[in-house]
Protein backbone atom coordinates (compact mmCIF):
# COMPACT_ATOMS: atom_id res chain seq x y z
CA UNK A 1 0.00 0.00 0.00
CA UNK A 2 2.82 2.31 0.86
CA UNK A 3 4.49 1.56 -2.48
CA UNK A 4 1.30 2.45 -4.35
CA UNK A 5 1.14 5.82 -2.62
CA UNK A 6 4.69 6.59 -3.66
CA UNK A 7 3.87 5.71 -7.26
CA UNK A 8 0.78 7.92 -7.24
CA UNK A 9 2.80 10.79 -5.79
CA UNK A 10 5.45 10.33 -8.44
CA UNK A 11 2.83 10.31 -11.19
CA UNK A 12 1.29 13.50 -9.86
CA UNK A 13 4.72 15.08 -9.61
CA UNK A 14 5.47 14.09 -13.21
CA UNK A 15 2.16 15.54 -14.40
CA UNK A 16 2.79 18.81 -12.54
CA UNK A 17 6.30 18.97 -13.92
CA UNK A 18 5.13 18.40 -17.47
CA UNK A 19 2.44 21.05 -16.97
CA UNK A 20 5.03 23.51 -15.74
CA UNK A 21 7.32 22.75 -18.66
CA UNK A 22 4.78 23.12 -21.41
CA UNK A 23 3.60 26.69 -22.10
CA UNK A 24 0.80 27.52 -24.52
CA UNK A 25 1.06 31.14 -25.63
CA UNK A 26 -2.13 32.53 -27.26
CA UNK A 27 -2.06 34.47 -30.48
CA UNK A 28 -1.46 38.15 -29.87
CA UNK A 29 0.71 37.55 -26.80
CA UNK A 30 4.31 36.89 -25.89
CA UNK A 31 5.69 35.54 -22.62
CA UNK A 32 8.93 36.53 -20.98
CA UNK A 33 10.99 33.66 -19.54
CA UNK A 34 13.39 34.22 -16.70
CA UNK A 35 15.90 31.54 -15.76
CA UNK A 36 17.00 31.79 -12.17
CA UNK A 37 15.82 35.39 -12.01
CA UNK A 38 17.51 36.50 -15.25
CA UNK A 39 15.95 37.13 -18.63
CA UNK A 40 16.33 34.03 -20.77
CA UNK A 41 13.95 34.13 -23.74
CA UNK A 42 10.65 35.30 -25.16
CA UNK A 43 7.98 32.75 -25.96
CA UNK A 44 6.05 33.26 -29.19
CA UNK A 45 2.41 32.23 -29.77
CA UNK A 46 1.91 28.45 -29.81
CA UNK A 47 3.27 25.59 -27.67
CA UNK A 48 6.62 26.17 -26.00
CA UNK A 49 8.75 24.10 -23.62
CA UNK A 50 10.65 25.52 -20.68
CA UNK A 51 12.61 23.91 -17.87
CA UNK A 52 10.32 23.39 -14.88
CA UNK A 53 11.40 24.85 -11.55
CA UNK A 54 14.27 26.68 -13.26
CA UNK A 55 12.46 28.82 -15.77
CA UNK A 56 9.64 31.21 -14.82
CA UNK A 57 7.20 33.33 -16.81
CA UNK A 58 6.79 36.55 -14.81
CA UNK A 59 5.47 38.70 -17.69
CA UNK A 60 2.78 38.10 -20.26
CA UNK A 61 2.76 40.85 -22.85
CA UNK A 62 0.13 41.57 -25.47
CA UNK A 63 1.32 42.40 -28.97
CA UNK A 64 -2.02 43.89 -29.96
CA UNK A 65 -2.45 47.63 -30.29
CA UNK A 66 -2.89 49.33 -26.93
CA UNK A 67 -5.00 52.42 -26.47
CA UNK A 68 -3.67 54.83 -23.87
CA UNK A 69 -5.86 57.64 -22.63
CA UNK A 70 -3.85 60.73 -21.84
CA UNK A 71 -5.66 62.59 -19.01
CA UNK A 72 -6.81 66.17 -19.44
CA UNK A 73 -4.44 68.84 -18.27
CA UNK A 74 -4.17 72.61 -18.21
CA UNK A 75 -1.76 74.00 -20.78
CA UNK A 76 -0.52 77.60 -20.98
CA UNK A 77 -0.15 79.03 -24.48
CA UNK A 78 2.46 81.51 -25.64
CA UNK A 79 0.06 84.42 -25.05
CA UNK A 80 -0.68 83.24 -21.46
CA UNK A 81 -4.08 81.71 -22.21
CA UNK A 82 -5.11 78.57 -20.35
CA UNK A 83 -6.58 75.70 -22.33
CA UNK A 84 -7.63 72.18 -21.43
CA UNK A 85 -6.20 69.42 -23.62
CA UNK A 86 -6.18 65.65 -23.61
CA UNK A 87 -5.16 63.00 -26.09
CA UNK A 88 -5.17 59.32 -26.89
CA UNK A 89 -2.14 57.32 -28.01
CA UNK A 90 -2.11 54.04 -29.96
CA UNK A 91 0.95 51.90 -29.29
CA UNK A 92 2.08 48.33 -29.79
CA UNK A 93 4.93 46.42 -28.20
CA UNK A 94 7.49 45.15 -30.68
CA UNK A 95 10.12 44.07 -28.16
CA UNK A 96 8.51 42.72 -24.95
CA UNK A 97 11.79 42.25 -23.09
CA UNK A 98 12.68 45.94 -23.57
CA UNK A 99 9.19 47.00 -22.51
CA UNK A 100 9.33 45.12 -19.20
CA UNK A 101 12.99 45.66 -18.38
CA UNK A 102 13.54 49.09 -19.90
CA UNK A 103 11.05 51.04 -17.81
CA UNK A 104 9.18 50.44 -14.58
CA UNK A 105 5.69 51.06 -16.03
CA UNK A 106 5.64 51.84 -19.73
CA UNK A 107 2.00 53.00 -19.76
CA UNK A 108 2.53 55.64 -17.07
CA UNK A 109 5.83 56.60 -18.66
CA UNK A 110 4.21 57.16 -22.07
CA UNK A 111 1.35 59.15 -20.53
CA UNK A 112 3.85 61.43 -18.81
CA UNK A 113 5.87 61.82 -22.00
CA UNK A 114 2.79 62.80 -24.02
CA UNK A 115 1.61 65.27 -21.39
CA UNK A 116 5.03 66.87 -21.12
CA UNK A 117 5.45 67.12 -24.89
CA UNK A 118 1.92 68.52 -25.27
CA UNK A 119 2.61 71.29 -22.74
CA UNK A 120 5.87 72.13 -24.51
CA UNK A 121 4.34 72.24 -28.00
CA UNK A 122 1.26 74.25 -27.06
CA UNK A 123 3.40 76.57 -24.96
CA UNK A 124 5.10 77.75 -28.14
CA UNK A 125 1.80 78.52 -29.88
CA UNK A 126 -0.73 81.31 -29.54
CA UNK A 127 -4.25 80.55 -28.34
CA UNK A 128 -5.76 80.87 -31.82
CA UNK A 129 -3.06 78.67 -33.36
CA UNK A 130 -3.44 76.03 -30.67
CA UNK A 131 -7.21 75.84 -31.15
CA UNK A 132 -6.95 75.52 -34.93
CA UNK A 133 -3.84 73.36 -35.39
CA UNK A 134 -4.69 69.89 -34.17
CA UNK A 135 -2.91 68.19 -37.05
CA UNK A 136 0.25 70.21 -36.41
CA UNK A 137 0.20 69.40 -32.69
CA UNK A 138 -0.39 65.74 -33.47
CA UNK A 139 2.57 65.61 -35.85
CA UNK A 140 4.88 67.33 -33.36
CA UNK A 141 3.72 65.03 -30.55
CA UNK A 142 4.49 61.93 -32.57
CA UNK A 143 7.87 63.29 -33.57
CA UNK A 144 8.69 64.24 -29.98
CA UNK A 145 8.00 60.90 -28.27
CA UNK A 146 8.50 58.25 -30.96
CA UNK A 147 12.27 57.98 -30.44
CA UNK A 148 11.97 57.91 -26.66
CA UNK A 149 9.53 55.02 -26.47
CA UNK A 150 11.35 53.15 -29.25
CA UNK A 151 14.12 52.56 -26.72
CA UNK A 152 11.55 50.65 -24.66
CA UNK A 153 10.65 48.41 -27.60
CA UNK A 154 7.35 50.21 -28.13
CA UNK A 155 6.08 51.64 -31.39
CA UNK A 156 3.84 54.72 -31.39
CA UNK A 157 1.35 54.15 -34.18
CA UNK A 158 -0.43 57.46 -33.77
CA UNK A 159 -1.51 60.01 -31.23
CA UNK A 160 -4.70 62.02 -31.51
CA UNK A 161 -5.79 65.20 -29.77
CA UNK A 162 -9.22 64.43 -28.34
CA UNK A 163 -10.17 67.79 -26.86
CA UNK A 164 -8.44 71.12 -26.83
CA UNK A 165 -10.64 73.86 -25.45
CA UNK A 166 -10.19 77.11 -23.56
CA UNK A 167 -10.62 76.87 -19.81
CA UNK A 168 -13.90 78.00 -18.26
CA UNK A 169 -12.37 81.37 -17.37
CA UNK A 170 -11.02 81.80 -20.89
CA UNK A 171 -14.34 80.80 -22.44
CA UNK A 172 -16.11 83.47 -20.38
CA UNK A 173 -13.52 86.07 -21.37
CA UNK A 174 -13.76 85.09 -25.05
CA UNK A 175 -17.55 85.27 -24.93
CA UNK A 176 -17.38 88.75 -23.38
CA UNK A 177 -14.83 89.81 -26.00
CA UNK A 178 -17.01 88.48 -28.81
CA UNK A 179 -20.08 90.23 -27.39
CA UNK A 180 -18.15 93.51 -27.14
CA UNK A 181 -16.92 93.13 -30.70
CA UNK A 182 -20.45 92.46 -31.96
CA UNK A 183 -21.70 95.54 -30.04
CA UNK A 184 -18.93 97.66 -31.57
CA UNK A 185 -19.79 96.47 -35.08
CA UNK A 186 -23.48 97.17 -34.46
CA UNK A 187 -22.67 100.70 -33.27
CA UNK A 188 -20.45 101.34 -36.31
CA UNK A 189 -23.10 99.97 -38.65
CA UNK A 190 -25.82 102.09 -37.04
CA UNK A 191 -23.67 105.24 -37.20
CA UNK A 192 -22.78 104.51 -40.81
CA UNK A 193 -26.47 104.09 -41.63
CA UNK A 194 -27.37 107.38 -39.94
CA UNK A 195 -24.53 109.11 -41.81
CA UNK A 196 -25.69 107.79 -45.15
CA UNK A 197 -29.29 108.77 -44.35
CA UNK A 198 -28.21 112.34 -43.48
CA UNK A 199 -26.16 112.56 -46.68
CA UNK A 200 -29.05 111.31 -48.78
CA UNK A 201 -31.45 113.72 -47.07
CA UNK A 202 -29.08 116.67 -47.72
CA UNK A 203 -28.63 115.55 -51.33
CA UNK A 204 -32.40 115.45 -51.66
CA UNK A 205 -32.77 118.98 -50.30
CA UNK A 206 -29.99 120.22 -52.60
CA UNK A 207 -31.56 118.59 -55.63
CA UNK A 208 -34.98 119.96 -54.69
CA UNK A 209 -33.54 123.48 -54.29
CA UNK A 210 -31.87 123.24 -57.69
CA UNK A 211 -35.11 122.15 -59.29
CA UNK A 212 -37.08 124.91 -57.48
CA UNK A 213 -34.57 127.48 -58.76
CA UNK A 214 -34.88 126.13 -62.30
CA UNK A 215 -38.67 126.19 -61.99
CA UNK A 216 -38.61 129.82 -60.88
CA UNK A 217 -36.38 130.68 -63.82
CA UNK A 218 -38.75 128.90 -66.15
CA UNK A 219 -41.74 130.74 -64.65
CA UNK A 220 -39.92 134.06 -64.90
CA UNK A 221 -39.07 133.37 -68.54
CA UNK A 222 -42.67 132.42 -69.19
CA UNK A 223 -43.90 135.62 -67.53
CA UNK A 224 -41.41 137.73 -69.48
CA UNK A 225 -42.42 136.09 -72.75
CA UNK A 226 -46.10 136.55 -71.91
CA UNK A 227 -45.57 140.24 -71.14
CA UNK A 228 -43.63 140.71 -74.34
CA UNK A 229 -46.35 139.04 -76.40
CA UNK A 230 -49.16 141.03 -74.77
CA UNK A 231 -47.15 144.25 -75.17
CA UNK A 232 -46.64 143.49 -78.83
CA UNK A 233 -50.35 142.72 -79.21
CA UNK A 234 -51.80 145.83 -77.54
CA UNK A 235 -48.91 148.22 -77.95
CA UNK A 236 -48.96 149.29 -74.29
CA UNK A 237 -46.10 148.73 -71.83
CA UNK A 238 -48.08 149.11 -68.62
CA UNK A 239 -51.21 147.13 -69.24
CA UNK A 240 -49.60 143.74 -69.76
CA UNK A 241 -47.89 143.98 -66.40
CA UNK A 242 -51.12 144.98 -64.70
CA UNK A 243 -52.93 142.20 -66.52
CA UNK A 244 -50.56 139.46 -65.44
CA UNK A 245 -50.24 140.78 -61.91
CA UNK A 246 -54.00 141.09 -61.63
CA UNK A 247 -54.41 137.53 -62.89
CA UNK A 248 -52.04 136.18 -60.28
CA UNK A 249 -53.71 138.32 -57.63
CA UNK A 250 -57.08 136.83 -58.43
CA UNK A 251 -55.68 133.29 -58.53
CA UNK A 252 -54.14 133.82 -55.11
CA UNK A 253 -57.47 135.03 -53.73
CA UNK A 254 -59.20 131.98 -55.21
CA UNK A 255 -56.75 129.62 -53.58
CA UNK A 256 -57.16 131.47 -50.31
CA UNK A 257 -60.97 131.19 -50.52
CA UNK A 258 -60.81 127.41 -51.02
CA UNK A 259 -58.54 126.79 -48.07
CA UNK A 260 -59.93 125.09 -44.95
CA UNK A 261 -59.31 128.13 -42.75
CA UNK A 262 -60.97 130.64 -45.07
CA UNK A 263 -64.29 132.01 -43.86
CA UNK A 264 -64.90 135.30 -45.67
CA UNK A 265 -62.95 136.66 -48.65
CA UNK A 266 -63.37 140.28 -49.63
CA UNK A 267 -62.40 141.28 -53.15
CA UNK A 268 -61.49 144.90 -53.89
CA UNK A 269 -64.20 146.70 -55.77
CA UNK A 270 -61.76 148.46 -58.07
CA UNK A 271 -59.40 145.70 -59.04
CA UNK A 272 -57.32 147.73 -61.56
CA UNK A 273 -56.64 150.41 -58.96
CA UNK A 274 -55.85 147.74 -56.42
CA UNK A 275 -53.31 146.28 -58.77
CA UNK A 276 -51.91 149.69 -59.49
CA UNK A 277 -51.62 150.15 -55.77
CA UNK A 278 -49.49 147.05 -55.64
CA UNK A 279 -47.27 148.68 -58.27
CA UNK A 280 -47.30 151.97 -56.34
CA UNK A 281 -48.86 153.76 -59.22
Amino acid sequence: MEGLSVVVALVILVIITIGMGVRIVPQGSKHIVQRLGKYHSTLNPGMNVIIPYVDQVPYKITTKDIVLDIPSQEVITEDNATIIANAVAYINIVSPEKAVYGVEDYEIAIQNLVQTALRSIVGEMSLDSALSSRDLIKAKLKEAISDDIADWGINLKTVEIQDINPSVTMQKAMEEQAAAERQRRATVTRAEGEKQAAILEADGRLEASKRDAKAQVVLADASREAIERVTQAIGDKEMPVMYLLGERYINALEELSTSANAKNILLPADLPNAVKGLLNR
